[in-house]
């Protein structure tokens, strides 16, 4: 197994978080002709259906835990080493009030929705939010994420655009787990931008002519079959993810109208999320800030709370515009909320035991605010959800059965997710 180390996130516990690719024994040898085509045999299950209608889903994480009771739960009455500094506004949907930071989102709230009662786990991963299962229990499952789900349901899609894109590289909540190295996302940061780029000393003359000696000459990686007629499809695919230039496209904010560019300022990777779900991507994955506030909370809150707030309202506001926020459903939270009594160092810890969500989009029903917590942000009061449930609802709503099973690593049938009953709530 071969790994490739990115760029640490330092959280409490002292341990350094890495962005990792792992490659399989032989992955180091795999062409993009052969990521197509393993893609496409994993597919060869007649049981599965894929979904009617193909939407997009853009997964934002926030990493070390954003506070449930400074973003959408606010308590002013409660008292004020719990309520914080903090006030909450009125949205445009009456009985919805969030955070001040918030303006924006305030401001068109009947494009979006919160859960306010969400129970987690208390652990610096992204795996219960993005896989269903904290990472404790899926080094033992290797449970798939949601991105990855998304790729195997669509992997009989014929498309040059990778259904399965992460802007922030390779996570425990990136990992295909025993969906088989295929269903991976593509990663824009090191080498992946190169590998969607021709080489410039390869004329089109030149691209044209291996793709004719492809047509002579079997691949060495592949056994030979005496009946294949011409370039296979998944090599063909290849060539045109690499010479159509949609992806590529899509991550060069150049392309962008610099109006556009200048309104995106400081939230970049809202913008490159949007184009991408244009050029067809099925599930972008990124990141923002970092949300481990043990001390100085509402300072540092009040950094990063209008950024999000900008990023949000412009993806959302540019995806209505563009008539595709029903066919995009967006979803933003962290690994857990944060201690509703404020420590003495003007920070909030760990709190596992309840935590909000923030969706849009994808034909849900907006405009409103799912369960509550207790008066001082301490326990679901109304409503209890799980982070299971949240991706269930988001399947459903991206036309995935999550009642559906995969084969594991042993052949078992393993559901996508085992807590499936949906938030009603929210679908249409």
């Amino acid at each position: 197994m071969f790994t490739l180390l990115g760029s640490a996130q330092g959280f409490c516990d002292g341990l350094s978080r890495r962005n990792f690719l792992k490659i399989g024994a032989f992955g180091a040898g795999l062409t993009l002709a052969d990521m197509l085509r393993m893609k496409a045999e994993a597919s060869n299950n007649p049981g599965q259906a894929a979904p009617t209608r193909l939407k997009s889903a853009i997964m934002i994480y926030l990493p070390g835990g954003p506070s449930h009771m400074d973003m959408y739960d606010l308590k002013p009455d409660a008292p004020a080493e719990f309520r914080g500094e903090f006030r909450p506004i009125q949205t445009n949907c009456n009985g919805v009030q969030i955070c001040e930071h918030f303006p924006l989102q305030a401001r068109m709230w009947d494009k979006f929705a919160c859960i306010r009662s969400i129970v987690s786990v208390d652990e610096h991963s992204d795996s219960l939010v993005m896989t269903g299962k904290s990472s404790r229990e899926n080094m033992i499952a290797n449970h798939p994420c949601f991105g990855s789900v998304v790729s195997r349901v669509r992997s009989t899609n014929q498309s040059a655009v990778p259904p399965f894109v992460s802007l922030r590289g390779m996570s425990r909540g990136t990992e295909p787990g025993f969906l088989g190295i295929q269903h991976r996302p593509f990663t824009p940061q090191g080498p992946g931008v190169e590998n969607l780029r021709p080489i410039q000393a390869v004329t089109q003359d030149r691209m044209n002519d291996r793709r004719a000696m492809l047509e002579s000459f079997d691949n060495l990686n592949r056994e030979v079959d005496a009946n294949a007629a011409g370039l296979d499809n998944f090599t063909n695919r290849a060539f045109e993810m690499i010479s159509s230039g949609g992806v590529r496209s899509a991550l060069d904010l150049q392309r962008e109208p610099q109006q556009s560019r200048q309104r995106y300022q400081g939230v970049e990777q809202f913008l490159t999320a949007r184009r991408l779900v244009e050029a067809g991507v099925g599930c972008v994955t990124m990141s923002y800030g970092g949300w481990d506030t043990h001390g100085q909370n509402f300072q540092s809150l009040r950094r990063q709370l209008p950024n999000v707030d900008k990023g949000l309202s412009l993806l959302v506001g540019d995806l209505a515009e563009r008539g595709l926020l029903n066919d995009t459903l967006v979803v933003m939270w962290g690994e857990f909320g944060r201690t509703p009594r404020i420590n003495q160092g003007a920070g909030r810890d760990h709190w596992a035991p309840v935590m909000s969500a923030l969706v849009a989009g994808g034909g849900m029903r907006m405009g409103q605010a799912v369960g509550s917590s207790t008066a001082r942000g301490e326990r679901p009061l109304e409503r209890r959800v799980t982070a299971p449930q949240v991706l269930a609802t988001l399947y459903r709503a991206m036309g995935i059965d999550p009642g559906q099973t995969f084969p594991n690593g042993t052949g078992r049938p393993i559901h996508i997710v085992e807590d499936r009953a949906p938030i009603t709530e929210l679908l249409g």
